[in-house]
C-alpha cells in the first residue's frame, strides 16, 4: 500500500498510486480532428484530409552543402542546393535534406503544431522531424527530410501529416521565420 511523503499532510501521492499518475499526466492532449486543421492550411485538397490532421504535400527538396552554426544569440544557415525532379520524382540517395511543405500553415491560438511522418514514408526507409510550431505562426515550413535508404518520392506525394494540440501560452510567435516562403 503506497504511504504519503513528505510530512504536514500535503496531498501529495506516493508514486505508484493511481492519484500521482493522473496528477502528472493532467491537464491532458487534446489533438483538433483533422477538418478543424484543415481551416488553418491552404491549399488543402479533399484527398489531404485524415482524423486528426492534414497530410503536408512534398513542395522542393534541398541538399545540405555547407555547415550551419548554431551559437548562443544567431543562427547561420549554411548553403544548400536545390534537388532536381527526375520524371516528377525526387531520387534521394541516403542523407539528410530541407523538404519544404507546399501549404501555408496558420497557427491559431490556444494550439501547437507538430508535423509528423506519414506511416508510408517510414516504411519507405525515410522520416521527417520539424520543430514545434508556435501559435501565431504563419509561412510555408521545411523539415529534415532523414532518407536511411533510397527512396524516390514524387513531386506533391504526401510525405507528412501536420496535427493540431489545444496548448496554453502567454505569448505569439514572433520569431525570425515568421512569414518564411509566402
Amino acid at each position: 500500500r503506497a504511504s504519503r511523503t513528505g510530512g504536514g499532510g500535503s496531498g501529495c501521492a506516493a508514486p505508484g498510486s493511481g492519484r500521482h499518475l493522473r496528477r502528472r499526466l493532467s491537464p491532458r492532449v487534446v489533438f483538433r480532428a483533422g477538418a478543424a486543421v484543415a481551416e488553418h492550411l491552404s491549399p488543402v485538397d479533399d484527398d489531404q484530409g485524415q482524423p486528426n490532421g492534414v497530410d503536408h504535400r512534398l513542395a522542393t527538396v534541398e541538399r545540405f552543402t555547407e555547415p550551419s552554426r548554431i551559437g548562443r544569440d544567431e543562427v547561420t544557415l549554411g548553403a544548400r542546393e536545390a534537388v532536381t525532379p527526375e520524371d516528377g520524382e525526387y531520387r534521394l540517395d541516403p542523407g539528410a535534406y530541407a523538404a519544404t511543405y507546399a501549404e501555408r500553415v496558420a497557427v491559431p491560438e490556444g494550439h501547437v503544431g507538430f508535423v509528423l511522418p506519414r506511416s508510408s514514408l517510414m516504411r519507405a526507409g525515410a522520416t521527417v522531424d520539424t520543430a514545434v510550431w508556435d501559435a501565431g505562426y504563419e509561412g510555408r515550413g521545411a523539415g529534415l527530410l532523414t532518407v536511411h535508404r533510397a527512396v524516390r518520392i514524387a513531386e506533391g506525394a504526401r510525405f507528412a501529416q501536420f496535427v493540431l494540440a489545444q496548448a496554453d501560452h502567454e505569448e505569439t510567435y514572433d520569431g525570425s521565420y515568421q512569414g518564411e516562403r509566402l
